[in-house]
């Protein structure tokens, strides 16, 4: 277990695990697997098998057994089918750990009447210059070699206009035609007999008669090369979609874990990528649309739809032209030969020679006239059962037909991501090791990229602040009761757990008791863990707190139940008095504000004097905006998107006017536990609207909230040095307003991560700004400045 949950650890604990040939590693429940390249002895035994069957996930090390394990229990358990998702490179292992799957599933649960596994492989093999392959060709597919070559090298028009109308006409087919029809035949005969294949399959599952299912989904990674197409652009379109699906159900797994155990744990936040999925799929103006509008044109071009392209989307922030990537062989692709495309892994230049042709799942109207006379019955049924059906219904009359690939693929990935959505989900994250696929060779910049790739370094991001490591109370009275004697064995296994750590004097802060289950911050089960194993002296000492913890807590309840019964009406009354308890601040002068902010312990006060400086802060601002004119270029304390709101309700209630109001903030801000939250939105000055209407001087505003409060605040200006503000130094020069007023918590795409935050801070000179103010007494305490001075230390 990690004591600190970023990218560098996790890399380092994949780099130990994988040299002691523990290839298996598991971030919350999210396995990683990193392809060993080699049989590890005993690993996927019977033996092995059977020791994971029916055990908790994280009890045993980290396996491929124990997420098809748990799969099944869940199945059972739950009534809910499943899903598992083994994601990764080529060559990353995906399928193998499929197959590991799927035999754990047979051996221990039956004959696999419950797994639903697609996967097959064939093919067609043409050649264009030998006549023998060409043979053999015509008599697998039941066709005349002669009228096959025709067709192959020909096309047959029929004439619309001038002479005699519809008369038959054969077009010589240029070498790259035929090359593309020879291609196209190919791909076609292979998706049919794909099809077919998969149908069968699935008619050998007794669907009917089962409630439930395993499904099993073996699918490429993030994909990105020197040089990416049409393929790639599918497979990333694909992977965008099943990063939104893990990020939703990564967290609302989490949340709805914390909310059922009443850990009162503050809700996490990500990043979402549904305008980068809108880029791609969006009606009319997506890529894929744009795309297929292109290939219905008379002469479609890959020129016109990129230009296309380009030209609807100019503005968009995921969308950049070829000349900006930061590899030199994309910065020489012309603006109408490709895009860049800023997807949630990175940055991928798609060059788009061939997308139109590759978007043509069509055969032209020799060759599929020809198939569907095949003296095969079984070719000619597999191709006559979708003739009718595959057509572009958009396509006029006497024009090629078209059969949509993107279109195609967007409506199988929907379908599969409904399917996906209505099962229980357990990822698999498959890792190359290294580009030589070599065994015990470890190559950090590559594992990290994949990392990278799949979500992970996200992930850890999000459980860094929540409790990824957690068990039962069941299984901890389990693991430990046979150190403790028989009386403290005999306890009941939330009271045995509750006294143990009382006893071992844990930091709250550092473990959550929820209903059923403890649960840790990242690293302190480990702690906890060696603790309870440590020498039997210690033991013996720890056995005496517990009996002495168990007396005190005992002899308290004891005290508090004959004072309830004595003194229950007086403590009622008492408590609805304090609850009534206002702290008037009307007349503290503004040095005593500051210095009760800087040094007192109540929580409450401490509440109430913020909420009152922000107040007169509001006011200040408020006077001044209406007896003084205003520079806003100079003074804008926030885009005008966050400052627009009503002074009045400022103006004319204070909080002694209208008390009741100012409770329900303290609260609040109480039960906020000081929330971390960082927002980024772009802006223009006031000044630069109208002579820059093309907004090439759009500038970044960044806000750290400390709670509902602003911390720090930063101005990234194209034409100017950037304005760095802390809390305490620039009060005056910052956005006044707390978080709900701001309304960024409901701007879509507002939010960002610590991380995004932090790196732009550091690299503009932000660390020093904020010691400098800690330094001269400048700076209000704020969790940014406990950070800092922690991180001096």
């Amino acid at each position: 277990s990690l004591m600190y949950l970023n990218e560098a650890t996790l890399l380092h604990n994949i780099k130990v695990r994988y040299s002691k040939d523990r290839i298996y590693t598991y971030v919350a429940n999210i396995l990683i697997a990193v392809n060993p390249y080699f049989d590890i002895p005993k690993i996927y035994s019977s033996q092995t098998i059977k020791s994971y069957q029916g055990k908790s996930l994280g009890t045993m090390p980290p396996h491929v057994f124990a997420i098809a394990d748990k799969a099944f229990r869940d199945m059972k358990v739950l009534k809910m089918s499943q899903s598992i998702i083994v994601s990764g490179e080529s060559g990353a292992g995906k399928t193998e750990n499929t197959k590991f799957v799927l035999r754990y599933l047979t051996e221990s649960y039956g004959t696999g009447q419950d797994i639903d596994d697609r996967i097959v492989e064939g093919g067609c093999n043409l050649k264009n210059k030998s006549a023998q392959s060409l043979e053999y060709c015509a008599e697998l597919l039941g066709l005349d070699q002669d009228d096959l070559r025709v067709s192959l090298t020909t096309r047959v028009m029929l004439t619309t206009a001038g002479g005699t109308k519809g008369t038959v006409i054969k077009v010589p087919l240029k070498v790259e035609q035929a090359n593309n029809a020879r291609d196209a035949l190919a791909k076609t005969v292979y998706s049919h007999l794909f099809d077919h294949v998969v149908n069968r399959v699935n008619q050998c599952f007794p669907f009917e008669t089962s409630s439930y299912f395993i499904g099993v989904l073996d699918i490429a990674g993030f994909e990105y090369f020197e040089h990416n197409s049409f393929e790639q652009f599918c497979i990333n379109y694909c992977n965008e979609k099943l990063q939104q699906f893990f990020n939703e159900r990564i967290l609302k797994e989490e949340q709805e874990l914390y909310q059922k155990e009443g850990l009162g744990v503050n809700e996490v936040h990500y990043v979402d990528n549904q305008d980068c999925i809108d880029l791609i799929e969006a009606k009319l103006v997506g890529i894929l649309d744009i795309l297929d509008e292109e290939n219905r044109l008379p002469q479609p071009s890959d020129q016109h739809f990129t230009s296309a392209v380009h030209q609807k989307h100019k503005d968009h922030f995921r969308l950049t032209i070829p000349r900006k990537s930061k590899l030199t062989v994309h910065r020489n692709i012309r603006d109408d030969e490709g895009f860049i495309i800023r997807h949630f892994a990175g940055a991928v230049c798609y060059e788009t020679t061939q997308f139109v042709e590759k978007n043509n799942d069509a055969l032209h109207m020799s060759l599929e006239s020809l198939i569907c006379e095949s003296r095969d019955k079984f070719i000619r049924e597999l191709f006559e059962s979708s003739t009718n059906n595959n057509k572009d219904t958009k396509q006029k009359a006497g024009k090629l037909s078209f059969i949509s690939v993107g279109n195609k693929f967007k409506t199988q990935l929907n379908l599969l991501l409904d399917k996906l959505r209505s099962t229980g989900a357990s990822f698999i994250r498959c890792i190359k090791p290294n580009l030589k696929m070599t065994s015990h060779h470890f190559e950090g910049v590559q594992i990290l990229s994949q990392l990278q790739c799949s979500g992970m370094v996200s992930v850890l991001d999000l459980m860094q602040g929540g409790f990824p490591s957690r068990a039962s109370f069941h299984e901890l009275y389990n693991m430990y009761k046979k150190y403790m004697p028989d009386k403290l064995a005999r306890l009941d296994p939330r009271l045995f757990c509750k006294a143990l750590f009382k006893a071992l004097g844990l930091n709250e802060i550092d473990y959550k008791f929820g209903l059923t289950k403890v649960f840790f911050r990242p690293g302190k089960f480990a702690e906890f863990d060696q603790i309870m194993k440590s020498d039997p002296d210690h033991l013996a000492e720890l056995v005496k707190r517990v009996n002495h913890w168990l007396v005190c807590s005992r002899w308290k309840k004891v005290q508090w139940c004959s004072l309830s019964v004595i003194k229950g009406p007086a403590v009622q009354a008492t408590k609805a008095a304090a609850g009534t308890k206002k702290h008037d601040l009307s007349k503290w002068k503004y040095a005593e504000l500051r210095d009760t902010i800087n040094t007192s312990c109540d929580i409450e006060l401490l509440a109430a004097c913020r909420e009152e400086f922000h107040r007169r802060l509001k006011v200040y601002h408020a006077w001044k905006s209406k007896n003084k004119k205003r520079n806003t270029e100079t003074e804008q304390r926030a885009p005008k998107s966050v400052t627009d709101y009503d002074f009045a309700p400022y103006l004319n209630n204070s909080p002694q006017q209208n008390p009741a109001a100012q409770l329900p903030a303290r609260q609040q801000e109480i039960e906020m536990n000081r929330q971390q939250r960082f927002f980024r939105i772009p802006f223009i000055r006031p000044a630069d609207q109208y002579k820059d209407p093309q907004s090439k001087k759009k500038g970044w505003w960044y806000a750290h909230f400390d709670g509902p409060w602003i911390a720090r605040q930063m101005e990234l200006h194209p034409d100017k040095p950037p304005i760095l503000l802390v809390a305490g130094k620039d009060d005056m020069e910052m956005c006044e307003l707390n978080l709900e007023e701001t309304g960024l918590t409901r701007k879509r795409g507002a939010e960002i991560l610590p991380r995004q935050f932090e790196e732009i801070w550091e690299r503009c000179g932000g660390i020093q700004y904020l010691q400098n103010a800690i330094e001269s007494r400048q700076a209000r305490p704020t969790y940014a400045t406990a950070m800092l001075q922690n991180l001096l230390k």
